[in-house]
């Protein structure tokens, strides 16, 4: 049975495959990786592939050894500190090299500039968890959204002016059973007198 790698079109034999040490080791490392970040994989690998050869399997052996390691912890080492590097961050990274690998200069040497575009996205989520928390500092806890509960309504003193006219109108209006006079609506709500 012969294998065809879907991103450098090289063939060879699942008997010759298995029994090269490196490139047993290499299936042993790919089926560790998380299942969704496969095919990413493959292509930021062939990145590393020389122009006029394959990609040999000590070298894809030992870009997988570097890799799982930091995909299994959700952290990498960039810039003197650890970044938090989840799952989605790894997917985006590979997707970025691999849709701008023209302007990259090939073959790869290192995973530099992929962390460095993993430590960006943690940079970013970072600075709008800090926004977030200053502006809650400055102006209070934000509530936002349709629905707030009336529990968060009341410890923020937000006044529901939906609930407060809904219980001003008759049970016949509500129902639609009865014409509303909207001047005798106002005037309850209101506490005030709109003269025709």
């Amino acid at each position: 049975m012969r294998l065809t790698c879907p991103n450098c079109y090289e063939t060879l034999s699942l008997a010759a495959l298995i029994e090269h040490d490196a490139a047993r080791e290499a299936i042993k490392l790919a089926l560790e990786f998380p299942a969704p970040l496969g095919k990413q994989l493959m292509q930021y690998a062939s990145l590393f592939k020389p122009a006029q050869r394959a990609l040999s399997m000590d070298r894809f052996s030992s870009i997988l050894n570097e890799l799982l390691p930091m995909i299994k912890a959700a952290q990498i080492e960039r810039g003197g500190r650890a970044w938090p590097a989840p799952q989605a961050y790894w997917q985006q990274g590979f997707e970025s090299m691999w849709l701008g690998r023209d302007k990259l200069t090939l073959p790869l040497k290192s995973h530099g500039y992929l962390l460095e575009i993993i430590s960006g996205f943690a940079n970013k989520a970072e600075g709008q968890q800090e926004r977030k928390g200053e502006q809650g500092r400055k102006y209070g806890e934000v509530v936002t959204g349709a629905y707030i509960s009336q529990a968060t309504k009341a410890a923020h003193g937000v006044i529901d002016h939906a609930g407060d006219a809904t219980k001003m109108v008759p049970n016949k209006v509500a129902k639609g059973e009865a014409k509303v006079n909207l001047r005798d609506t106002l005037n309850k709500m209101t506490g005030k007198n709109h003269a025709e």
